[in-house]
């Protein structure tokens, strides 16, 4: 019997944030994170949308930092996890599909996606949803990977998606774009030895 995507993240809410670059418990972990995401977006203050938050560790980075942000997420209890840490800060949670988003078109100043992009069924579709998103001049922050399991099995990048792979499908739908290698154990909590990255683009 195959588990439905909500069921599986419903069931991973509870232990998600006990790895370290999910909880971000670690202050080094933590800051680690935080200098990336402050040198990847607008200045704040920026409309930000971190579509598939789990339990809303980044975007709490990015409240913390001046943005105000929207977070959606397939999950009701990741989403409930998420608005506990964003009570009182500029911030929002809506359950909902990270593949299409129920928010309007053009609200952000940017779009926050990390590890998601490879769990979803179109991807491509995903993709050029999320740029429709962003306004003019706008970023795309994709924080993606490969590392051999997926979470939910059957999926075109299950198991993660290459940033060769992941350029190639965003290039025609951006103006710029760069990535940058995620090595950095800090990040991690660990050392790692697969391929970890960001993706930064320009609408």
């Amino acid at each position: 019997m195959t588990t439905s995507p909500r069921v599986f993240w419903d069931h991973a809410a509870a232990s998600f944030d006990e790895e370290p670059d999910h909880g971000l418990r670690d202050p080094a972990v933590r800051e680690a994170w935080r200098g990336r995401l402050v040198s990847w977006l607008p200045e704040p203050p920026a409309a930000v949308l971190d579509v598939g938050c789990g339990t809303g560790s980044l975007a709490l980075l990015l409240a913390e930092e001046g943005h105000t942000v929207t977070g959606v997420d397939l999950s009701p209890r990741m989403a409930a996890l998420a608005r506990r840490k964003l009570a009182g800060r500029p911030a929002e949670v809506i359950v909902g599909d990270a593949a299409d988003p129920p928010v309007g078109a053009g609200l952000f100043d940017a779009l926050l996606c990390r590890h998601v992009v490879w769990n979803l069924p179109d991807p491509h579709a995903a993709l050029r949803r999320w740029r429709d998103l962003v306004r003019p001049g706008g970023r795309l922050v994709l924080v993606e990977g490969r590392w051999g399991t997926g979470a939910v099995e059957g999926m075109p990048w299950a198991g993660g998606v290459r940033a060769l792979t992941l350029s190639q499908a965003v290039r025609d739908l951006v103006t710029e774009l760069r990535v940058e290698p995620l090595t950095d154990p800090l990040l991690w909590g660990k050392e790692i030895d697969d391929e970890r990255y960001a993706l930064i683009a320009t609408v």
